[in-house]
């Protein structure tokens, strides 16, 4: 408890840029979570997007196309849980040397020389981050399997009523939906992940860094172009 307490109070700068984090990463997610039910953004738009797709779907007798382009979304998850798995082996191999690392960021301008310790510490953080993002990808990676699954098994137009057609073109967009944010959730952590470079550096510009993208990732989410073409687009 003792050695604790003595390094928190000679790291105190530290400990406080990682409640920083920790408040904006959690705290941003939930927020967009709960945002996301009453105002347009990304997400909600999108899912309506997709609940419109699968409505289509249901009423077309050939889905190949469709089945084609679940394939493609499948692709990109793939892609990402690959990548995050090197990323997680080449910090592996940085914690096993870090005194070498510790060597290479000192020569560079407004470094804040940091122990051993604490190097380990920020390694460790940015490995946790990178499995909560392997572990979302891959989700989202089963959910869009579970998706091509629900697809195959969808009735034809001709096999079911108006309603079924509808309640299963709902399940479908909700799982398709839950693939999808999965799949967010999963790239806003590489976000968030490349802030906690910057604090190798500086605690202040660590900071300062996770700020500023929650803010990016604000604008993007629910005051950006794409998003007020997509609303536009529904409109017209």
């Amino acid at each position: 408890m003792e050695l604790l307490i003595g390094f928190v109070e000679t790291n105190w700068v530290n400990v406080v840029a990682l409640i920083w984090f920790l408040a904006c990463f959690k705290g941003y997610n939930t927020y967009t979570r709960r945002r996301a039910r009453d105002t347009h953004c990304l997400a909600s738009v999108m899912h309506n997007y997709r609940l419109e797709w699968m409505n289509r779907m249901l009423h077309r007798e050939v889905r190949i196309a469709d089945a084609a382009a679940i394939t493609n979304l499948e692709r990109s998850v793939s892609f990402f849980a690959s990548s995050t798995m090197l990323i997680l082996a080449g910090l592996m191999t940085v914690l096993g040397s870090t005194e070498k690392a510790i060597d290479v960021v000192g020569d560079l301008p407004f470094v804040n020389h940091a122990t051993k310790a604490e190097w380990e510490l920020k390694l460790l953080v940015l490995i946790g981050l990178f499995i909560y993002a392997f572990f979302k990808f891959t989700w989202s990676l089963r959910q869009y399997g579970f998706t091509s699954v629900m697809m195959g098994g969808a009735p034809q137009p001709d096999q079911a009523s108006e309603s079924e057609l509808k309640a299963h073109a709902n399940r479908l967009a909700v799982m398709s939906s839950m693939a999808a944010n999965n799949f967010n959730l999963g790239l806003r952590t590489y976000y968030f992940s490349l802030s906690v470079l910057a604090w190798f550096i500086n605690p202040w510009l660590f900071m300062l860094m996770v700020t500023g993208v929650v803010f990016i990732l604000y604008r993007r989410e629910f005051n950006s172009s794409t998003l007020r073409q997509l609303v536009i687009s529904r409109m017209e």
